[in-house]
């Protein structure tokens, strides 16, 4: 069982921007593909960014390019999320997610049903 806790969230201006970190338990972090995804109030849950295991590549939402960036430190069991140019539409509630599953593609990692752990997630708001 992996428990993911997200933090860093919180309220800014558009234009702002915000580091989101997820904090992962167990000894197989490594092997895990990250991803964060959010979901906006009335609207389904959305791909943001994922980081895979092994190389590492990083890939995004077209949302996110250019202003956002994935990273992972697996010695310190933790994925960041750094969010740059945030835009009022950036609003929602941004969730960390592992998959155990050896995902890499593009088209496997957007998906949030390849996600095996989720965290509580962690609120971001951005004012006009």
């Amino acid at each position: 069982q992996v428990q993911l806790v997200e933090s860093g969230g919180g309220a800014v201006q558009a234009g702002g921007s915000l580091r989101l970190s997820c904090a992962a338990s167990g000894r197989t972090f490594s092997t895990y593909t990250m991803g964060w995804f959010r979901q906006a109030p009335g609207k389904e849950r959305e791909f943001v960014a994922a980081i895979t295991w092994g190389d590492g590549a990083a890939y995004y939402a077209d949302s996110g390019k250019g202003r956002f960036a994935i990273s992972r430190d697996n010695a310190k069991l933790t994925v960041h999320l750094q969010m740059n140019s945030l835009f009022p539409e950036d609003t929602a509630v941004y969730y960390c997610a592992a998959s155990r599953r050896g995902i890499a593609s593009r088209v496997d990692v957007s998906q949030f049903e390849a996600y095996d752990y989720w965290g509580q997630g962690t609120q971001v708001t951005v004012s006009s």
